[in-house]
């Protein structure tokens, strides 16, 4: 296994550790608010911390650019990490939450893992290397088009989400399109179930570099494609769209009517 993700799977389930064992006292919590409708725990700033110090404990000199401490040092390696990607599911014991840790050197993605602690499965993937579901290679689906597909998005829910009405309309659209969509509420798993076919696609708006790093390359490594909502190339920016090849050039053309220039590229 690539140093950087032996590294990177010890972290996540060291994190995943840390979640679970926090599951019997959901209600003593300290749980405070970032904004409408965004929360973080005690159990988030723990997570993190454990994962950045496996993570400085040999590799001391790279760069960290995680949710909740934000942004630290200075180098051509970044570890991109969301110590606790569905946080409110988490909070309310709904068991769909993941450990996200990527590793992005010179501006390119290099590895990534996300680690679902209740499944106690790890998705993992390196650049050139294929992606794994533990080590059986996975591959996206095969789905050629929309009808037929199932589908995974997130809503928008923050108060500042200026574009929920354009959202809504792809939803309406994309509901008479294929055979299903669900919403489980945490983006790193949705990408990692496109990377491995349990579902066919996924769009979603508002995200951050720490949602998507790792389920970006696990889908490109996967065989997957990945863009933005105008169909350029995705940089970890704030929307999102992946899927089989098909798949995704299906959704790019369906959703294009309800896309506002400013969210093509972006």
């Amino acid at each position: 296994m690539h140093p950087l993700l032996n590294i990177a799977v010890r972290a996540a389930r060291r994190a995943g550790e840390v979640i679970v064992r926090s599951l019997v006292r959901l209600e003593s919590l300290e749980v405070t608010s970032k904004g409408r409708n965004d929360y973080v725990s005690e159990i988030d700033r723990s997570a993190e911390r454990e994962i950045i110090e496996i993570i400085h404990k040999h590799y001391p000199e790279h760069a960290i650019l995680a949710e909740e401490s934000g942004s630290s040092g200075d180098g051509d390696t970044v570890w991109i990490i969301d110590p606790l990607d569905g946080t409110t599911n988490f909070l309310h014991g709904f068991p769909v939450f993941a450990v996200s840790i990527a590793v992005q050197q010179r501006g390119r993605l290099e590895i990534g893992v996300i680690y679902d602690p209740m499944r106690q499965e790890v998705f993992t993937a390196a650049r050139g290397e294929g992606a794994h579901l533990e080590n059986r290679r996975i591959r996206v689906s095969k789905q050629r088009g929309l009808e037929g597909a199932l589908l995974a998005t997130g809503f928008p829910y923050r108060e500042d989400e200026r574009h929920a009405d354009n959202y809504f309309a792809m939803f309406r659209m994309l509901t008479s399109m294929c055979a299903g969509i669900r919403r489980p509420g945490a983006a790193a798993l949705d990408l990692a179930y496109v990377a491995c076919g349990r579902v066919d696609g996924f769009w979603e708006m508002g995200l951050k570099a720490w949602d998507t790093a790792a389920g970006t390359l696990l889908i490109r490594e996967a065989g997957g494609r990945v863009g933005t909502l105008g169909g350029d190339e995705y940089r970890l920016g704030a929307n999102i769209v992946g899927g089989s090849p098909k798949v995704y050039e299906a959704l790019i053309t369906a959703l294009a009517p309800h896309v506002p220039e400013e969210l093509r590229n972006v």
